[in-house]
């Protein structure tokens, strides 16, 4: 069986074949149909957002749909960017303006007080309106400046302190046992199983 995921993000897609490869599944996504419909991310919470695209594709497509909605905690900065994580520097912005955006909201701000989390929530819809929804969680602290070259979004300034190196700077094996959307996608496996014998 065929599993669609609602996103254009190159990141997430090598990131979530990496996960599930192995079993049966065949995957495509957003970037294969150039021409599909914008979905609005105009939810409050993540989970708004993430059944938001998952139910809209499952319809447009007619297939098992698999869509993220992830973002950035930072608590001196009371849980901000949050759901505005990929759209923090404005519209138009991308990723190296918003890690810029938030190490100036940071600056001068110590080690010890910038604690962040990165929450992932993951939902899958049915052609036949089952849904499932599973959650991950990754803490850390914000570091002072970008390091590391691999990853995406806010990875390069987010430190795993046992590590002591930013997401950016793991490897895709370590990235995926660490992050938010690993443990996600972990808790998703388990569930596809039941639809696709992955």
């Amino acid at each position: 069986m065929e599993l669609f995921l609602a996103t254009r993000n190159e990141g997430k897609i090598r990131e979530i074949r990496e996960l599930l490869k192995g079993g049966e599944i065949s995957i495509t996504s957003l970037r294969d149909y150039p021409d599909a419909p914008e979905v609005v991310e105009n939810g409050e919470t993540y989970r708004d957002n993430a059944f938001k695209k998952a139910r809209f594709f499952t319809r447009w497509t007619g297939k098992l749909t698999l869509a993220d909605d992830s973002g950035l905690e930072v608590d001196y900065l009371k849980g901000r960017p949050g759901v505005f994580s990929a759209r923090y520097a404005g519209d138009g912005g991308d990723d190296r303006e918003n890690n810029r955006r938030l190490l100036r909201e940071l600056e001068g701000i110590p080690r010890e007080k910038r604690g962040a989390m990165f929450r992932c929530v993951l939902a899958l819809v049915t052609p036949w309106g089952d849904e499932e929804v599973v959650e991950g969680e990754c803490r850390g602290q914000i570091g002072l400046e970008e390091r590391g070259e691999r990853g995406f979004g806010y990875d390069p300034i987010f430190i795993i302190p046992r590590y002591g190196k930013t997401v950016a700077e793991l490897s895709i094996g370590e990235k995926n046992r660490l992050s938010h959307r690993g443990k996600a996608l972990r808790k998703l496996k388990k569930i596809l199983k039941r639809y696709i014998g992955a």
